[in-house]
């Protein structure tokens, strides 16, 4: 029994200090265990979190970012790939960036040493550049334009409001420093998609508008001047073919109708020139008054009557009936009609007919005269109302200001001219006008 008392007592402290041992074993296992399940989801995605850092700084363009991890793992490797290809990045960016600058100093410098006036708009309306000329013409600051977006500028600026509606090609008056300066505006279209940025050229053409004045004045000095003596030839003309001053044998007397045909052919080039002058002065006066449109149709057919005989040409008139009167310039308009039918006797042949229309259509008069003439092609019509414009190949030469004058008169009383034709189907010029 002692033996058995002994050798339970000595199992009880074995099995006491076995059950210590196995307590604090379990404890610091689970201690082991406890710090390894918080640190080594940390070791793993660590890493993983600065890579998504370092995509995100990429993605905003910040390419002097690194990562910074010293180990020689997996996660090593790809730290020094990733480093590596944001070196090259920002090395590209500079260079890039570098270009573009250069190229944004050399288009300033050619933008600011342009003599026209500059202003270029981005796809939101902002306004990007402005040289120095549209500043000092618009009288702002460059802090105060560049960057700004246009309708603000508009809203405190009358002439960048002006310039921004003003589509029409027509020269337009600014008064700079107290003078009168003419200027045009060009617009010019950057393909963007996926709109389109702007740049507006204002170019001074005062120099241009004061020899086009100069050389107006001039023609109607000279016009003036001439048409006295041609007066004073026409007077001893009629003297010559006067036979109280003696008769004339046949060859005399068609050198004087030589001489008549040439004197009447300038003064009716004077007299286009002097009405050609009065249009590009603005003296041009419209003297308008109710007249009948048949009236006027009467009157330019009596005018041309004689010359239709010996071209053996028939005038036809086609007039609607009831036609209500017209308030216009009676003697323009027939000067117009006068001209479109003088050309029309003169191009079509002998035997053949020259048609003389007037309808009325809703509150407008439609004048138009139809000859039998060879045509004309289909590029020169858009020519034919230029000054000094004659068509090439025509059998009769003028002096090409006829057509012009008569779209001046025409349109200065709110009408439209035009001409419609084909080769060989004759033309038909002709001219609306507004009932009131």
């Amino acid at each position: 029994m002692d033996a058995i008392s002994l050798k339970n007592g000595q199992a009880e402290k074995v099995a006491g200090d076995a059950l210590a041992y196995i307590s604090v074993l379990t404890g610091v296992i689970f201690l082991i265990a406890l710090s390894f399940s918080i640190n080594f989801p940390t070791v793993l995605t660590g890493p993983v979190g600065q890579f998504m850092e370092a995509i995100q700084a990429m993605t905003a363009k910040n390419y002097g970012h690194r990562i910074h991890l010293e180990r020689t793992d997996e996660y090593g490797q790809m730290a020094a790939a990733f480093n590596e290809m944001a070196e090259r990045l920002q090395q590209f960016e500079s260079s890039n960036l570098a270009k573009l600058l250069f190229e944004k100093a050399r288009a300033e410098a050619v933008i600011n040493s342009l003599k026209d006036a500059g202003i270029g708009l981005d796809m939101e309306g902002r306004i990007l550049f402005a040289n120095a000329q549209a500043l000092q013409l618009l009288h702002l600051k460059p802090e105060d334009v560049i960057g700004k977006p246009a309708t603000e500028i508009s809203s405190r600026n009358d002439l960048f409001r002006f310039l921004m509606q003003h589509d029409s090609p027509a020269p337009f008056k600014i008064v700079v420093n107290g003078k009168e300066n003419y200027f045009v505006k060009e617009t010019v279209e950057v393909a963007q998609e996926p709109q389109q940025s702007q740049v507006f050229l204002i170019r001074n053409i005062t120099s241009f508008k004061e020899l086009d004045v100069a050389k107006t004045h001039f023609i109607a000095t000279i016009s003036h001047e001439l048409k006295t003596p041609l007066a004073a030839s026409d007077f001893s003309l009629k003297l010559l073919q006067d036979v109280r001053t003696g008769v004339l044998n046949p060859e005399q007397e068609e050198l004087l109708r030589n001489i008549k045909d040439d004197h009447q052919r300038m003064l009716k080039i004077l007299s286009e020139l002097l009405n050609m002058s009065q249009v590009e002065t603005g003296r041009m006066e419209l003297r308008r008054q109710k007249v009948a449109p048949v009236r006027m149709v009467e009157s330019a057919l009596e005018t041309v009557a004689a010359m239709a005989r010996e071209n053996g040409v028939r005038l036809e008139v086609q007039a609607a009936e009831n036609l209500p009167e017209m308030v216009v310039d009676a003697d323009k308009t027939t000067w117009v009609l006068n001209n479109f039918l003088t050309n029309a006797i003169k191009y079509s042949g002998v035997g053949n007919r020259v048609e003389v229309r007037v309808q009325q259509a809703a509150a407008w008069i439609h004048f138009s005269v139809k000859d039998s003439g060879p045509g004309i092609a289909q590029e020169h019509q858009a020519h034919l109302f230029d000054r000094f414009y004659q068509a090439p190949g025509a059998r009769l030469k003028g002096s090409g200001l006829g057509l012009a004058i008569s779209k001046d008169f025409i349109e200065a009383q709110g009408g439209q001219i035009g001409v419609e034709s084909a080769l060989g189907q004759g033309a038909t010029f002709y001219f609306t006008l507004p009932l009131a």
